[in-house]
């Protein structure tokens, strides 16, 4: 914008000062006439630092958001899709795993004894 400011002649300088006043004053009409302070062009946006209080409020409220979620998720279990057959998960007896163990014991043994360290 530095390069834009040197490059126009006094006379354009000066009517782009004339210009910004009249807006200037534009704008503090209108807010008196609407009741509302005037904005002001060169006011620089504050930065609000929030109070220790403001930000545990913030996070007891977040808190319980996810505490409902969560309980809303535990409580309720998803309908099954339709289409989709539910699997019911398959466990082992006791004796067939103890028969596994054996043959498996068996294979290690053989595999040991011809000297090899993997199968």
């Amino acid at each position: 914008m530095s390069n834009l400011l040197t490059s126009l002649s006094a006379a354009q300088l000066r009517r782009a000062a004339d210009l910004q006043d009249q807006i200037e004053a534009l704008n503090q009409n209108l807010a008196a006439i609407l009741g509302s302070p005037a904005p002001t062009a060169k006011a620089a946006p504050a930065k609000g630092k929030m109070s220790a209080a403001g930000r545990a409020k913030i996070s007891a409220a977040q808190k319980a958001r996810w505490a409902k979620v969560h309980s809303a998720k535990t409580s309720a279990k998803p309908a099954a899709k339709p289409g989709k057959v539910s699997v019911k998960k398959k466990t082992m007896s006791a004796s067939a795993k103890a028969k596994l163990s054996v043959l498996a014991k068996a294979r290690w043994a053989k595999v040991k004894a011809t000297g090899k360290k993997r199968l």
